[in-house]
């Protein structure tokens, strides 16, 4: 990568963008609502059922000016989803910056694992057992989303609740390739502690990004 724009990405002023789009939200809090989502590549988490591994790489993905991410996300939705890959292996301020300055509500769907940065109107915390939160993920988190891909998840689900403030909104979804095996333990579960809601993949459901 040129020295020149290796420092901008470093900066945070461009990113390694994988895709954009305009959808529909399919997970969590925000199920069902329109939003404009902004998938910047790179992660070294390594979730192995995670279903789009091709974000892994950032090299992959081309370094993409903010102004045109932006200029993009504005012609569309008033609400904007940053995602990934690992979104905070990268310098979110600048983007969420020029995002709220074009009037826009910006969210971030995030593991966790890395110092934060950027200014979040909604943050949803995915914690992974192979590269666990920074603390003050913890702390900033809206949204719990605990993947449940086994019964073991379970019990990480209620030591990471313990971790989040009360005004955290809990969610347990199935791993989408076990779904039909784990639905029935995760609606028990539910039913014995509602504090907990079930998040689905809708959007798999719907046949759209």
């Amino acid at each position: 990568m040129e020295k020149t724009i290796e420092n901008k990405v470093n900066e945070g002023v461009m990113l390694p963008l994988m895709e954009e789009f305009y959808t529909i939200q399919g997970e969590g809090y925000h199920t069902g609502t329109a939003a404009y989502f902004i998938r910047v590549g790179g992660c070294d988490v390594g979730c192995h059922w995670c279903d789009v591994k091709e974000s892994w790489n950032a090299a992959t993905h081309p370094p993409t000016h903010i102004d045109q991410i932006v200029d993009h996300a504005a012609q569309y939705s008033k609400t904007i989803v940053v995602t990934g890959g690992e979104p905070l292996t990268w310098n979110m301020s600048p983007l969420t910056t020029a995002l709220k300055q074009r009037g826009m509500s910006v969210h971030i769907e995030t593991s966790g694992a890395y110092e934060l940065s950027g200014q979040w109107d909604w943050f949803c915390l995915s914690p992974k057992k192979v590269k666990m939160p920074v603390a003050a993920a913890y702390d900033r988190a809206d949204e719990l989303k605990v993947i449940i891909y086994n019964k073991h998840d379970f019990a990480f689900a209620k030591a990471e609740a313990q971790k989040v403030s009360d005004k955290c909104v809990l969610f347990l979804q199935p791993e989408w390739s076990v779904r039909e095996k784990m639905i029935p333990l995760i609606t028990e579960f539910v039913m014995q502690h509602p504090e907990w809601r079930i998040s689905l993949q809708t959007h798999k459901y719907l046949n759209i990004p």
